[in-house]
C-alpha cells in the first residue's frame, strides 16, 4: 500500500480490533462471529493497517464454487477517504478469482454503494431489517421443534448455493427450530438477537418455527433481516410485531444463481447472506 500501510490477512490476534471497528459503526457483531469467520475462511479475511493501527477489514465466505460472500467491508472512521475499502474488496475479490467463483455477492448500504458499482456490481433486490423490541411480560415459552442435522438440501433450493457448513456451524453453536417443512435459527448479536436464516416451504411451516424461536425469548430485543420481495415475510413480521428499520442493497457480480426467495423467511446476516 506504502511505506506506512500493509493489508494482510487477519487473524485471531487481530479480533479485539475488529471488534472495535464494529463498535465504532453501530454493528451487531460479537467477537464468535469474527471467529466464525476465521475459522470458515482463514484466507478469505483481510485487514488493512496504517502506521501499525488497524484501519479497515472485509472478509469473504465461499458457498461452494458457485457464490462467495464479501461482508464485513469496515473502515475505521478516521481513516476514510483514505482507498483502504477498495483495496480491501479487491483482496477479496481477487480471492474468489482464484477461486473461481461465479458469482459474488454483498449487502450494501449506501455509504458502500457507489463503491461496489464502481467494481461492477449491480443491485439484485432490496433487504430490510426489522425490529421488534423485549416484551415485558416473559413467557415460559413452548418446546423446541428440532430436526437435526437441519433439511440443507431445502436450503441449497431456496439459497442457491451450498451453504452446508455455515448452516452446521451456526446449528452446532445454537440448533434451530426445526420441522422437515422449516428450520429458523437464532444467535445473539452485540445489540439485539438474531432472527433467522430461516427457510421454509410456505408460510404456516415458517410461522411454526419463528413461534417457537420468539417465544423462547420474548424479554430479548430482535433482529430480522428478510427479502422485499417475499411478501409472506414482510406479512409474518408484521404479525408478530416487527416494524422495518432500515434499507440494503442486495448487490450480484458475476453469474446469477437459481434461487427460490421465496422461501427465505430470514438472512443468515447482512455479512453472510
Amino acid at each position: 500500500m506504502t511505506d506506512h500501510g500493509i493489508l494482510r490477512l487477519l487473524s485471531t490476534a487481530d479480533l479485539t480490533d475488529a471488534m472495535e471497528l464494529s463498535r465504532l459503526a453501530g454493528w451487531n457483531q460479537t467477537p464468535d462471529d469474527w471467529r466464525r469467520f476465521l475459522e470458515m475462511q482463514p484466507a478469505g479475511c483481510f485487514l488493512a493497517e496504517w502506521d501499525g493501527a488497524a484501519a479497515g477489514t472485509a472478509t469473504t465466505v465461499i458457498y461452494g464454487p458457485e457464490l462467495a460472500w464479501i461482508g464485513m467491508v469496515l473502515t475505521r472512521p478516521d481513516y476514510r477517504r483514505r482507498g483502504f475499502a477498495k483495496r480491501l474488496m479487491q483482496a477479496a475479490l481477487d480471492r474468489a478469482s482464484d477461486l473461481k467463483i461465479e458469482s459474488i455477492k454483498l449487502d450494501a448500504t449506501a455509504d458502500g454503494q457507489p463503491l461496489y458499482e464502481k467494481l461492477g456490481f449491480k443491485t439484485e433486490q432490496v433487504i430490510e431489517r426489522w425490529f421488534r423490541d423485549g416484551q415485558s411480560t416473559i413467557s415460559a415459552g413452548q418446546p423446541a421443534l428440532r430436526v437435526v442435522p437441519p433439511p440443507l438440501e431445502m436450503d441449497r433450493e431456496a439459497f442457491g448455493a451450498d451453504r452446508a457448513r455455515v448452516i452446521q456451524e451456526l446449528a452446532s453453536r445454537n440448533p434451530p427450530n426445526s420441522t422437515m417443512e422449516a428450520y429458523n435459527f437464532s444467535r445473539h448479536g452485540g445489540r439485539c438477537k438474531y432472527l433467522g436464516p430461516c427457510v421454509a416451504r410456505d408460510r404456516n411451516s415458517a410461522r411454526t418455527v419463528i413461534d417457537r424461536t420468539l417465544q423462547a425469548s420474548p424479554e430479548f430485543s430482535w433482529y430480522w433481516d428478510l427479502l422485499t420481495t417475499n411478501q409472506n415475510a414482510i406479512d409474518l413480521a408484521k404479525e408478530f410485531g416487527f416494524a422495518p428499520q432500515r434499507r440494503l442493497e442486495r448487490m450480484l457480480l458475476g453469474a446469477s444463481i437459481a434461487k427460490n426467495d421465496q422461501m427465505v423467511y430470514a438472512i443468515a446476516g447482512f455479512e453472510l447472506g
